[in-house]
This record gives C-alpha cells, sequence and structure tokens, in this order.
C-alpha cells in the first residue's frame, strides 16, 4: 500500500524527511554535513556504509544518533580479535526439554555499528557477509531472516594498524560507501567542545519509522535515469579496469585491479538517492559524480608505481570525470 498518492509527492516527502533528519542529527554531529548525507544515502539505497577516520570524530556517536532519529532497533558489536562468529550471529544451546534452541545474536537488529571491524579476524569478519548480501544468518542448516530494514555501518580507524586484519575485498565490496571522515573546523571544534563539556543535552525528535524507510527504498529504486546517465555510470566503473578497452593510461600506469559490476550498481542507485534528497525526480551526471568517490574509493587497487609517486585514489577517481 502506497503512503503517498504519487511519486512525485512521495519524492517531495523523502527530500523534506532528509532534511529534518539531518536538523535533527546535527543537534548531536557538530559539522560532518557530507558524511551524514552520505550515511543517509546508504540507508535509502538499501546499502550499507563503511566509515573510515581517526579516533574522536564521532563516528560511533554518529551511528547512534542516527539509529535514534530513525526510530530503529540499534546493536553495537565491539570487534575484537578474539571475537568469534557466533558472537555475532548468534548460536545454539541445549534447552531444557533436550532440543536445541537458537538465541539470537547482536546482528539481528535494524542498525548494527560493527565498531573497529578490521581488529578481528577474516572468519570472524566473514560471520557479517551472508547477513549483509543476503540480510539472513543461516546456523545448522536452519534460514533466520534479519529485521527489515537492515544496516552495517562500520567503523575502521586508519591510523593504528598493529594487531588489525586488512578486510578481505569480499567484505569490502559488500560496503556501498567508503566515507572518510576528517577533522573539523577551528569553529566546528570549538562549538564541539563547548557542548560536550557542559551538561547540554539535546532532545531528539523520532522523524520517520522503519515502515517509510523500506517504502524511501522502493521509491528510489523506482525512480527514472536516463541512458546517458546509465551509459556515464557504467562507463566511468569500466575505465577503472587497467588493461581493458576503456581503460586510460593513468588507470593502465596506476592500477592493479578495477571496480566490478557492484560498483556499477552502487552508483546508479546512489545516484537516484541522492537526486531525490536534492529535490528532482531523475539523476543526472552531476549526481553520479556526487557520489563517486565513495563508491570507487575501496574497490580500486594501486599498484606499487602509484604508491611510490604518491597517486592518490581520490585523484585516480577525479580524473575519470
Amino acid at each position: 500500500m502506497s503512503l503517498y498518492s504519487s511519486e512525485v509527492e512521495a519524492v517531495e516527502a523523502l527530500t523534506a524527511s532528509y532534511k529534518e533528519i539531518q536538523t535533527e542529527v546535527s543537534k548531536v554531529i557538530i559539522g560532518q554535513e557530507d558524511v551524514i548525507k552520505s550515511v543517509l544515502i546508504a540507508i535509502f539505497s538499501n546499502g550499507h556504509c563503511l566509515l573510515v577516520g581517526v579516533p574522536g570524530l564521532a563516528k560511533t556517536l554518529l551511528v547512534q544518533t542516527v539509529s535514534r532519529v530513525l526510530d530503529l532497533s540499534y546493536n553495537r558489536i565491539q570487534f575484537t580479535p578474539d571475537l568469534m562468529p557466533s558472537d555475532i550471529t548468534g548460536s545454539e544451546i541445549l534447552s531444557e526439554d533436550r532440543s536445541f534452541k537458537f538465541i539470537r545474536g547482536p546482528v539481528f537488529a535494524n542498525i548494527i555499528l560493527a565498531d573497529e571491524i578490521n581488529r578481528t579476524p577474516p572468519k570472524t569478519q566473514a560471520a557479517l557477509l551472508e547477513a549483509m548480501q543476503e540480510r539472513t544468518v543461516t546456523t545448522s542448516g536452519v534460514n533466520h531472516k534479519l529485521p527489515k530494514p537492515f544496516f552495517v555501518l562500520a567503523t575502521q580507524n586508519p591510523i593504528e594498524q598493529e594487531g588489525t586484519y586488512p578486510l578481505p575485498e569480499a567484505q569490502l565490496d559488500r560496503f556501498m560507501f567508503n566515507v572518510k571522515l576528517d577533522y573539523p573546523s577551528f569553529e566546528e571544534e570549538l562549538l564541539v567542545v563547548r557542548n560536550t563539556t557542559s551538561n547540554l543535552k539535546p532532545d531528539l525528535t523520532k522523524i520517520i519509522s522503519a515502515e517509510q524507510i523500506e517504502y524511501f527504498q522502493h521509491l528510489v529504486r523506482n525512480i527514472p535515469v536516463t541512458d546517458n546517465v546509465l551509459n556515464y555510470a557504467v562507463k566511468m566503473v569500466s575505465k577503472t579496469r587497467p588493461g581493458t578497452s576503456h581503460a586510460t593510461d593513468k588507470i593502465n600506469q596506476y592500477l592493479t585491479w578495477g571496480a566490478g559490476p557492484r560498483a556499477s550498481q552502487f552508483l546508479v542507485l546512489g545516484a537516484k538517492c541522492h537526486a531525490a534528497l536534492m529535490g528532482k525526480y531523475s539523476p543526472d551526471i552531476e549526481d553520479v559524480q556526487a557520489i563517486a568517490t565513495e563508491v570507487l574509493r575501496h574497490r580500486i587497487v594501486r599498484n606499487y608505481k602509484a604508491e611510490a609517486e604518491g597517486i592518490s585514489v581520490e585523484s585516480i577517481i577525479k580524473s575519470l570525470f
């Protein structure tokens, strides 16, 4: 059943909801408007988000705040070297009547904060693969559905590498966005320190429900996209693959691997959502470019030459525009 009388009205409602969510989240998170927008685009596109930044940039607080404003269930999983897969998905126990009973793990929530996801071994990281892709957990041959909507918002510290495990490519590819958090400006940091060293506790209003989020996810998929925008997105991804006909000299020179088809899918979905949040009824090339860096950043692999010459992933992506 449609919540709105027309898709035009629905897009306008999504745009209005986005602005209200931004306002509420900004009561707690000072600055970081682009980061908040990227997280919300991932959520409304039914994708997952990897947040990368040094400690103290409010990555965890951002996820907690978003879950409160969206009125969704939330669980935080602290990833450590001794974390086991069953600590995430749950396990079976022998009940009093001698039958096995499945006890659900913390992954059974709408929003999962995978805190410092690179601090646990690949075996445990892999416990999230099925959940992120299929939205299910399988144990002892029984399939358990996760609640809808379901998102994994993971954090990663780029500085301290001791005791960390690089995320496998298959795991990285499950994330729609790789979002980098930067230091706040002087004025923003001044406001952060003033607010966090006082007794100020802002009241947050719940803006939309799980049902509305699911509706908006279907709406985003129904947004029409023109052939030229579709071709532009797919061609941009094709250009990242060294040795192919679309690859430029810079790509052949500096990349080992390019992005796969999932990048093209996320580029188009993200562009649709970005357009809707900006009040447009169909994406254009600028919408693709607006989210391209977050989609491609973790899907292309630089070679030794690029690293030796200090060629950044971001500069390579910008050359694709």
